[in-house]
Protein backbone atom coordinates (compact mmCIF):
# COMPACT_ATOMS: atom_id res chain seq x y z
CA UNK A 1 0.00 0.00 0.00
CA UNK A 2 1.21 3.48 -0.90
CA UNK A 3 1.80 6.43 1.16
CA UNK A 4 0.44 10.25 0.70
CA UNK A 5 3.33 12.56 0.24
CA UNK A 6 2.23 16.16 0.74
CA UNK A 7 4.79 18.81 -0.29
CA UNK A 8 5.46 22.18 -1.86
CA UNK A 9 7.48 21.78 -4.57
CA UNK A 10 10.59 24.13 -5.12
CA UNK A 11 12.79 25.10 -8.04
CA UNK A 12 14.98 22.91 -6.79
CA UNK A 13 12.95 19.89 -7.43
CA UNK A 14 12.21 21.29 -10.81
CA UNK A 15 15.62 21.45 -11.88
CA UNK A 16 16.33 17.74 -10.12
CA UNK A 17 13.29 16.41 -12.32
CA UNK A 18 15.10 17.74 -15.41
CA UNK A 19 18.24 16.16 -14.04
CA UNK A 20 17.90 13.12 -12.39
CA UNK A 21 14.54 11.24 -10.86
CA UNK A 22 16.24 9.74 -8.54
CA UNK A 23 17.64 12.64 -7.42
CA UNK A 24 14.55 14.23 -6.89
CA UNK A 25 13.13 11.35 -4.75
CA UNK A 26 16.36 11.23 -2.43
CA UNK A 27 15.94 15.40 -2.02
CA UNK A 28 12.03 15.17 -1.94
CA UNK A 29 12.81 12.57 1.08
CA UNK A 30 15.12 14.73 3.02
CA UNK A 31 18.70 12.75 1.81
CA UNK A 32 20.54 16.28 0.70
CA UNK A 33 24.19 15.52 -0.38
CA UNK A 34 24.85 19.22 -1.78
CA UNK A 35 26.00 20.83 1.30
CA UNK A 36 29.18 17.95 1.35
CA UNK A 37 29.82 19.08 -2.54
CA UNK A 38 32.71 20.85 -3.46
CA UNK A 39 31.12 21.57 -7.06
CA UNK A 40 27.93 23.39 -5.00
CA UNK A 41 30.14 25.48 -3.16
CA UNK A 42 31.86 26.01 -6.05
CA UNK A 43 29.23 27.11 -7.57
CA UNK A 44 27.74 29.74 -4.56
CA UNK A 45 31.08 31.04 -4.68
CA UNK A 46 30.75 32.36 -8.12
CA UNK A 47 27.44 33.56 -7.73
CA UNK A 48 28.35 35.71 -4.27
CA UNK A 49 31.40 37.41 -6.10
CA UNK A 50 30.50 37.79 -9.51
CA UNK A 51 28.16 40.14 -8.69
CA UNK A 52 28.97 41.55 -5.09
CA UNK A 53 26.37 44.77 -5.70
CA UNK A 54 23.19 42.19 -6.69
CA UNK A 55 22.63 42.37 -3.14
CA UNK A 56 22.11 45.69 -2.85
CA UNK A 57 20.25 46.39 -6.10
CA UNK A 58 18.35 43.45 -6.46
CA UNK A 59 16.13 42.24 -4.06
CA UNK A 60 15.25 39.08 -2.53
CA UNK A 61 12.10 37.37 -3.17
CA UNK A 62 10.16 34.18 -1.73
CA UNK A 63 7.15 32.99 -2.54
CA UNK A 64 5.60 29.58 -2.00
CA UNK A 65 8.50 27.21 -1.00
CA UNK A 66 11.07 29.22 -3.46
CA UNK A 67 13.62 31.83 -2.92
CA UNK A 68 14.45 33.83 -5.35
CA UNK A 69 17.84 35.72 -5.29
CA UNK A 70 17.97 38.49 -7.23
CA UNK A 71 15.21 40.18 -8.84
CA UNK A 72 15.35 43.61 -9.97
CA UNK A 73 11.09 44.48 -9.37
CA UNK A 74 11.70 47.79 -11.70
CA UNK A 75 12.41 45.81 -14.63
CA UNK A 76 10.70 42.63 -13.80
CA UNK A 77 13.90 40.80 -14.25
CA UNK A 78 14.75 37.47 -12.33
CA UNK A 79 18.70 37.23 -12.55
CA UNK A 80 19.80 33.29 -12.14
CA UNK A 81 23.79 32.93 -11.64
CA UNK A 82 25.34 29.46 -12.67
CA UNK A 83 28.64 28.35 -12.42
CA UNK A 84 28.27 26.29 -15.92
CA UNK A 85 26.15 25.68 -18.68
CA UNK A 86 26.09 21.81 -18.83
CA UNK A 87 22.62 21.90 -17.27
CA UNK A 88 21.59 24.66 -18.85
CA UNK A 89 18.13 22.77 -19.83
CA UNK A 90 17.53 22.18 -16.44
CA UNK A 91 18.58 26.00 -15.17
CA UNK A 92 15.95 27.17 -18.04
CA UNK A 93 13.09 25.11 -16.47
CA UNK A 94 14.11 26.29 -12.61
CA UNK A 95 13.94 29.84 -14.13
CA UNK A 96 11.14 29.56 -15.78
CA UNK A 97 9.19 27.83 -12.37
CA UNK A 98 10.35 31.38 -10.94
CA UNK A 99 8.63 33.15 -13.50
CA UNK A 100 5.71 30.81 -13.57
CA UNK A 101 5.06 31.80 -9.26
CA UNK A 102 5.58 35.50 -10.39
CA UNK A 103 2.94 34.50 -12.71
CA UNK A 104 0.51 33.22 -10.35
CA UNK A 105 0.85 36.42 -8.41
CA UNK A 106 0.19 38.56 -11.06
CA UNK A 107 3.57 39.28 -12.47
CA UNK A 108 2.48 38.84 -15.90
CA UNK A 109 5.28 40.02 -18.10
CA UNK A 110 8.64 39.32 -16.15
CA UNK A 111 11.40 37.60 -18.00
CA UNK A 112 14.68 36.29 -16.17
CA UNK A 113 18.54 35.85 -17.18
CA UNK A 114 20.75 32.92 -16.78
CA UNK A 115 24.21 34.22 -16.60
CA UNK A 116 27.64 31.84 -16.34
CA UNK A 117 30.07 33.93 -15.19
CA UNK A 118 32.79 31.94 -16.17
CA UNK A 119 31.96 31.48 -19.51
CA UNK A 120 30.82 34.62 -20.25
CA UNK A 121 27.53 33.89 -21.75
CA UNK A 122 23.86 34.68 -20.93
CA UNK A 123 20.97 33.78 -21.65
CA UNK A 124 17.02 35.26 -21.42
CA UNK A 125 14.50 32.93 -20.55
CA UNK A 126 10.66 33.99 -20.90
CA UNK A 127 7.81 32.01 -20.16
CA UNK A 128 5.34 31.36 -23.08
CA UNK A 129 2.09 29.67 -22.99
CA UNK A 130 3.37 26.56 -23.36
CA UNK A 131 5.71 26.76 -20.70
CA UNK A 132 3.00 27.24 -18.25
CA UNK A 133 1.47 23.85 -19.37
CA UNK A 134 4.59 22.38 -19.01
CA UNK A 135 5.44 23.35 -15.92
CA UNK A 136 1.52 22.30 -14.75
CA UNK A 137 2.93 18.77 -16.10
CA UNK A 138 6.13 18.70 -14.50
CA UNK A 139 4.43 19.27 -11.29
CA UNK A 140 2.15 16.41 -11.57
CA UNK A 141 5.22 14.24 -12.78
CA UNK A 142 6.76 15.40 -9.40
CA UNK A 143 4.69 14.42 -7.12
CA UNK A 144 4.06 10.84 -8.48
CA UNK A 145 7.92 10.52 -8.30
CA UNK A 146 8.03 11.81 -4.85
CA UNK A 147 5.54 9.84 -3.74
CA UNK A 148 6.30 6.51 -5.30
CA UNK A 149 7.47 3.92 -2.49
CA UNK A 150 10.57 2.53 -4.69
CA UNK A 151 13.40 5.01 -5.31
CA UNK A 152 13.82 5.48 -9.20
CA UNK A 153 17.09 3.52 -10.71
CA UNK A 154 20.93 5.28 -10.99
CA UNK A 155 20.59 7.02 -14.68
CA UNK A 156 24.32 5.86 -15.09
CA UNK A 157 24.95 8.78 -17.42
CA UNK A 158 28.32 11.20 -17.33
CA UNK A 159 26.44 13.59 -15.48
CA UNK A 160 26.21 11.33 -12.37
CA UNK A 161 29.94 11.55 -11.96
CA UNK A 162 30.09 15.28 -10.80
CA UNK A 163 26.69 14.99 -9.15
CA UNK A 164 26.96 15.00 -5.51
CA UNK A 165 24.63 12.15 -4.49
CA UNK A 166 27.43 10.13 -6.55
CA UNK A 167 28.06 7.94 -3.79
CA UNK A 168 25.11 7.56 -2.16
CA UNK A 169 24.28 5.57 -5.82
CA UNK A 170 27.61 4.00 -6.66
CA UNK A 171 28.80 2.94 -3.63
Amino acid sequence: MGFIFTMTITATHINYYHICHRKLWLFAHGINMEQHSDLVTEGRLIGEHSYADRPVRYTEIELDGIKIDYYDARNKIVHEVKKSDKMESAHEAQVKYYLYKLWLYGIRDATAILEYPKLRHTAQVILTDQDIASIRHWESEIEQIVSGEDIPQVIDKPVCKRCSYFDFCYC
